[in-house]
């Protein structure tokens, strides 16, 4: 399932009546591991302010979005939630759930933890109501509260984030059983990145992989250097001034170039949302179709009509080989050559191929640049300097 996350209802009021105090347990920056579904977790050991150290925590690839393993509460209560640079909220199912969607792992009952406290607001019962509903048409709703937060480290001692606020959702469908929630992680105001306080002025990077370990990292840990490294300015939207947009200035198919310039998509001042909640990359129709033209140019293999309902550019191969590489250029020369694994899915059985370039329609995001086309990427975001920037990297042996 593509998470193409876009936050559409977080009522005004809410925001107005929110005020919050964040402590951490460490001013050097942590780094949470990305492992593969099935891994043993973390210890839930607490530690004090002065054990002072690098944190590290693990969290779940889970073949189409990274799940991050975090602890709620007192005592801590672990969740696999979605790993999501596209939306703000950190949010989890709650008990009692009347209507929740269906969760494989126990879902989070408030009543059990002694930190646990509904905000209040100026409504009629005085609760925090907050609505989201994602690109897909997933959707989640319920109240915010505030609650510990725990994140563990490769030294043991954990990320304490106490009276962090949190949606506790009561009604939500369209997620997978594994998923228990969301972890935002734009640069807004209720975003875990955000509440996280002054010592992590919004530094996040991340290097996805397929298999192996993978890593997120908070802080002064997530500063990207060396050779390879290409960088390219974060734009700033009045739409949604927390997210990350980019401006795309071209999309190469081989040799062949496609300028976004003279098309409706480069009026645009960042066209682009970079978003780790989402699995392809999506572009609007008129300029999609651009690129699907270029690429069937370039393949002779046999067509096949996409049963999924997507109208994906999808091909019977027995090798990923056939198809064109493809570039992606950022403003100021950030120049992506994606991997064909980036721009090509197998389906599971094998010999079939699909672009992993989805048009957008009208009700969505118009352009996202999603967690596939990242993979093996070192990726940093550095909010206080307006730059995100990307390293090719074999994520898989990057900290193996």
């Amino acid at each position: 399932m593509s998470l193409a996350t876009t936050m559409i209802a977080l009522f005004l009021q809410i925001i107005t009546c929110i005020l919050f105090t964040t402590t951490a347990s460490s001013p050097h920056g942590f780094t949470i591991d990305l492992i593969h579904h099935g891994s043993n977790a973390s210890s839930s050991r607490v530690t004090s302010d002065t054990e002072l150290g690098s944190p590290y925590a693990n969290t779940v690839f889970d073949n189409v979005v990274y799940l991050m393993k975090l602890q709620i509460g007192t005592p801590p209560f672990e969740i696999e939630a979605i790993l999501d640079t596209g939306s703000e909220l950190v949010w989890t199912q709650c008990l009692p759930c009347p209507n929740c969607y269906d969760q494989n792992a126990p879902i989070f009952d408030p009543s059990k933890s002694s930190t646990f406290k509904e905000k209040r607001c100026d409504t009629n019962d005085h609760s925090c109501p907050y609505e989201i509903v994602y690109n897909d048409n997933s959707y989640t709703t319920g109240t915010l509260a505030t609650e510990t937060v725990t994140i563990h480290s490769t030294s043991g001692e954990p990320f304490v984030m106490p009276e962090t606020i949190i949606g506790c959702s009561r009604n939500s469908s369209g997620f997978r059983p594994s998923f228990s929630g969301i972890v935002g992680l734009n640069w807004a105001p209720l975003s875990l990145v955000t509440q996280m306080g002054a010592e992590y002025p919004g530094f996040i990077s991340y290097c996805f992989s397929g298999k192996g370990t993978s890593k997120i990292n908070f802080g002064g840990n997530a500063n990207i250097a060396g050779d390879g490294v290409v960088s390219t300015t974060m734009f700033v939207t009045t739409a949604k001034p927390g997210s990350y947009y980019l401006n795309l200035d071209a999309v190469s198919v081989g040799d062949n170039r496609i300028e976004t310039l003279g098309t409706p998509f480069h009026a645009l001042l960042g066209n682009i949302l970079i978003d780790s909640g989402t699995t392809y990359t999506y572009l609007p129709e008129s300029y999609c179709s651009l690129v699907k033209e270029a690429v069937e140019k370039v393949v002779t293999a046999d067509r096949v009509v996409d049963i999924s309902g997507d109208d994906m550019l999808c091909y019977h191969s027995d090798t990923i080989e056939i198809f064109p590489v493809i570039t992606m250029h950022f403003s100021g020369g950030a120049d992506l050559v994606l991997d064909k694994y980036n721009m090509y899915a197998e389906s599971e059985g094998g010999g079939l191929f699909c672009l992993a370039i989805k048009c957008s329609n009208p009700t969505q995001e118009a352009a996202i640049f999603g967690n596939r086309a990242q993979h093996n990427f070192l990726v940093g975001y550095d909010s206080s300097s307006l730059l995100v920037s990307f390293k090719p990297t074999d994520c898989s042996k990057l900290w193996s």
